[in-house]
């Protein structure tokens, strides 16, 4: 079973999001980077699938020469290959970009699955997977959350919760699927799998226009840091003239009845 699995250079936020002086990005000065949590479980079931039917898992992003870190991470869970998509520094693409950009590697291999995260957690844009199904001709399901192949592995079922209903899907293979955190629990690269991956080679497709990259996509304006939920207490009384108070809040909220 061939597995493409695409996954995006994003900064290891985990604190308050700060953004650059032209409100176009996200400050990275002080933070690291990393793949989305739902990328590395998307890594993570594309290796169990393998160990289970055979076959290899390519991994593969669009990004600047450092994502190669990324890609190296990847490699030590397991993934067999890595491809690196490589746009010149400070180009930003967006999912219309990045959809056509992945589609021509993914149209020139024979992969039976491509997955992706169902959302990237710098954008959290939701769209490449289903842009990049639609450029292939395949069928697509998004925000999975159980997954599993056939025996005979021409087809897969893939499950996902909305408004508290599981609502399954099958799908012929070849396919691509958007899964998120919680599919799996994402295993701890080894130590042999981290020396591999350091000494593995790192395949290269330079995309060196910036103007072929963007042509056509959506144009971000600027970004905008939510304003975060206010928390106030109420100082319901002190001592015991305060126990009224608080026996009526109690109920309220449905502790004592």
């Amino acid at each position: 079973m061939e597995i493409l699995v695409c996954v995006k250079r994003v900064p290891t936020v985990g604190g308050v999001l700060t953004l650059t002086a032209d409100q176009r990005a996200i400050d990275t000065k002080t933070s690291g980077f990393t793949i989305s949590p739902h990328e590395e479980c998307a890594v993570e079931e594309a290796v169990r699938l393998v160990e289970r039917f055979g076959g290899s898992v390519t991994v593969a992003s669009l990004g600047p020469a450092a994502a190669e870190e990324q890609l190296r991470a990847c490699l030590a869970l397991g993934a067999s290959a890595a491809v690196l998509l490589e746009t010149p520094d400070g180009v930003e693409t967006g999912p219309i970009a990045t959809a056509a950009a992945l589609h021509a590697l993914a149209a020139a291999g024979s992969f039976d699955l491509v997955l992706l995260g169902n959302e990237a957690s710098d954008t959290g844009g939701y769209q490449v997977g289903i842009r990049l199904a639609h450029l292939l001709g395949r069928p697509v399901a998004t925000g999975i959350k159980a997954l599993s192949v056939s025996d005979d592995g021409t087809s897969l079922s893939a499950s996902r919760t909305y408004r508290g209903v599981v609502e399954t899907f099958t799908l012929p293979l070849p396919c691509v699927v958007t899964v998120k955190e919680g599919i799996n629990l994402p295993r701890y690269p080894s130590l042999p799998g981290r020396l591999r991956a350091k000494r593995a080679s790192i395949g290269r497709a330079p995309v060196t226009d910036a103007a072929a990259v963007t042509a056509g996509d959506v144009r971000m304006t600027r970004l905008r840091v939510p304003d975060a939920p206010k928390k106030q207490a109420t100082v319901l009384g002190h001592g015991p003239a305060a126990v009224p108070a608080l026996v009526a809040v109690l109920a309220e909220i449905g502790v004592l009845s």
